[in-house]
C-alpha cells in the first residue's frame, strides 16, 4: 500500500471515530435527560441511572480509540444499555389518570348536531390571583351559523420570540370562546421547554372564556398578550372551530404527549388552518411564535390595509386588574 493511500485510510478512519464519539456524546446527553424526566426512584434513583448511562458512554467513546477487544466489549455493553434504555422509553406512555392542577383538572368535549355544537368544561374560573381563584367549569353551546370572527391572542412571558397562541371565536351575540393548546399539568408541575422533549407532560385543549383565560395572562399572570383579528372565509372558521373540538375529543379517549416542537400550541393550530387552506408554508416562526403576527401578515391573514406597527399597536391588550362578571362587557372593553 502507498503512503498516500496509508494516509487516507487513517484519516477516514480517524474521521469516523471522531463522528461516532460525537454520536455517543449526543445520545449521553439524550439518554440523561431522559432518565432525569422518567426514572423512577426520586433524586437517587435518577440520579445514579444518569451515572450509569453516562460512564457507559464515556467508557464506548474511550474504547472507539483503543486495540479491537476494548472496542468489542465496550460496543456490546454500550449496545445493551442503549437497548434497555429505549425500551423503558417506549414504556413511557401518556395518560389522562393523573392528579392534574385545578385549571386543567377537566377535558373538553363536543358534540355536534347541525350547526350547534354542545362544549363541555368549558373554564370559566374567577382569577383573583394566579394561586388565587374560584373553580368554575360550564357546558355551552355555540351556532356556528352565527360564527362571525377569529381573533389569533399571543400571550409574551419570555422575550419577543416566544409566546402562547390561542384562538378566540366570537359569534353574532357578542360571546366569545378560546381555545388554546396547553400542556395538562400535575399538580405542582411547572412548564419546562427541556421536559416538554422528553415526555414530561400530556396534551390538553381548553375552551375558555376570554374573561377567564386572556384575563388571568394579561392580569395576574403579567403576560403581554396580543389580540389580532384573523382574515377567514366563514367556512374555514367553521371548520377551525370543529377541528379543535375534533382534537379534544380524540385526547378524551387517546391521551397524546405534548412536545416542545412538534405537538404545541401553534404547529397543532398549523396543521388544522393547513389541512383548510392547504399550501401555507412551513416557516420558523410556527416555532418562534412570537413572531407569527409577521408570517400572518405576509400571508394576509391580517389587515395589510395598515402598516404591521399599527396593527401590533391595536391589538396590545394592556394590563388588567379585574375582569367584568359579564363576558361580553369584558370581550367588548379588551378590543378598545
Amino acid at each position: 500500500m502507498s503512503r498516500d493511500k496509508a494516509g487516507w485510510r487513517t484519516a477516514r478512519v480517524v474521521v469516523g471515530r471522531a463522528l461516532l464519539s460525537l454520536l455517543l456524546a449526543a445520545s449521553a446527553i439524550w439518554g440523561c435527560l431522559a432518565l432525569a424526566y422518567q426514572m423512577p426512584g426520586g433524586v437517587w434513583g435518577k440520579g445514579a441511572a444518569c451515572l450509569t448511562w453516562a460512564v457507559l458512554c464515556a467508557v464506548a467513546m474511550f474504547a472507539l480509540w483503543r486495540a479491537p477487544p476494548w472496542r468489542r466489549r465496550a460496543g456490546w455493553a454500550y449496545a445493551i444499555g442503549l437497548a434497555l434504555l429505549c425500551a423503558g422509553w417506549q414504556m413511557v406512555t401518556p395518560s389522562n389518570d393523573r392528579v392534574w392542577a385545578d385549571d386543567v383538572a377537566r377535558m373538553l368535549h363536543g358534540t355536534v348536531q347541525g350547526s350547534v355544537v354542545t362544549l363541555e368544561n368549558v373554564r370559566n374560573f374567577d382569577w383573583r390571583a394566579d394561586d388565587d381563584y374560584t373553580v368554575r367549569w360550564e357546558t355551552r353551546q355555540y351556532d356556528l351559523d352565527k360564527l362571525e370572527s377569529v381573533d389569533m391572542a399571543l400571550s409574551y412571558w419570555a422575550g419577543p420570540a416566544i409566546a402562547h397562541t390561542l384562538v378566540s371565536f366570537g359569534f353574532a351575540d357578542g360571546r366569545h370562546v378560546v381555545f388554546s393548546v396547553e400542556i395538562r399539568k400535575e399538580r405542582g408541575e411547572q412548564f419546562s421547554e427541556i421536559g416538554g422533549f422528553f415526555k414530561q407532560f400530556e396534551l390538553s385543549v381548553v375552551a375558555a372564556e376570554e374573561r377567564d383565560i386572556l384575563f388571568v395572562r394579561a392580569g395576574p399572570r403579567g403576560e403581554n398578550v396580543y389580540l389580532y383579528p384573523v382574515h377567514m372565509p366563514p367556512r374555514a372558521m367553521r371548520e377551525l372551530f370543529l377541528s379543535y373540538v375534533n382534537t379534544a375529543n380524540a385526547l378524551t379517549t387517546t391521551p397524546r404527549f405534548y412536545h416542545t416542537v412538534t405537538a404545541n400550541c401553534t404547529t397543532l393550530v398549523y396543521h388544522m388552518v393547513n389541512a383548510i387552506v392547504p399550501g401555507l408554508p412551513l416557516d420558523y416562526r410556527l416555532l418562534l411564535s412570537g413572531y407569527l403576527p409577521e408570517y400572518l401578515y405576509e400571508q394576509g391573514g391580517l389587515d395589510k390595509s395598515v402598516p404591521l406597527a399599527v396593527l401590533r399597536e391595536r391589538a396590545y391588550v394592556g394590563p388588567l386588574v379585574a375582569a367584568e362578571d359579564d363576558p361580553v362587557a369584558f370581550s367588548r372593553r379588551i378590543r378598545h
